[in-house]
């Protein structure tokens, strides 16, 4: 099943992204292959099992708001809670946003295919991402009602598919629809 699928490291070559890297040398450092699920939990800092927290991934949330900060796509401004200050990371590059909303809508829209193993496979990651960080119905926000609509039900169509199933076709993003799996479980 593709909730048991188990990662293997193809290459330990580094990718020159500080959290990847960092996760290459976790999974090539574990001495048992894992599944999509345990490495989930343990790459997010979900996990509680006591003998693998040397592979948990630290500060996860921080570092990605901060590696976005540095690239120009957020920016960092405190907020005032009442009775605690929190830091926060609103959106202060437009463009890129839109770039990537404008992507996602034209691969549910213009560009449909009507069949996920021709989707370009980034394009199905995000789309996956988007769903499970529950932000996808507001890429689709902006749209007309009747586009609105078709973007949707091409959405649920897509990712009420069978992980199962669609894994086992794949060919190269078996990866993507165990997430999914891991996701919906």
């Amino acid at each position: 099943s593709a909730l048991s699928f188990q990662v293997l490291l193809k290459s330990d070559a580094p990718t020159g992204d500080v959290l990847l890297d960092e996760t290459l040398r976790h999974i090539k450092a574990m001495e048992s292959a894992e599944t999509v699920q345990t490495w989930i939990e343990l790459l997010t800092g979900e996990t509680w099992n006591p003998f693998k927290l040397q592979y948990q991934l630290r500060n996860v949330r921080e570092r990605i708001a901060k590696a976005l900060v540095e690239k120009g796509i957020l920016t960092t401004e405190k907020q005032n809670f009442l009775l605690f200050d929190m830091t926060t990371h609103p959106v202060s590059n437009a463009t890129e946003k839109q770039r990537l909303v404008k992507k996602l809508q034209e691969s549910m829209l213009e560009r449909w295919v009507n069949d996920p193993h021709r989707m370009d496979r980034r394009t199905l990651a995000l789309l996956v991402l988007a769903h499970s960080s529950d932000v996808l119905e507001n890429v689709f926000a902006s749209l007309a009602d009747d586009r609105y609509d078709v973007a949707m039900n091409r959405t649920k169509d897509l990712l009420d598919m069978d992980p199962e199933v669609e894994a086992a076709k794949a060919r190269g993003a078996e990866m993507i629809w165990a997430v999914l799996a891991a996701f919906n479980k």
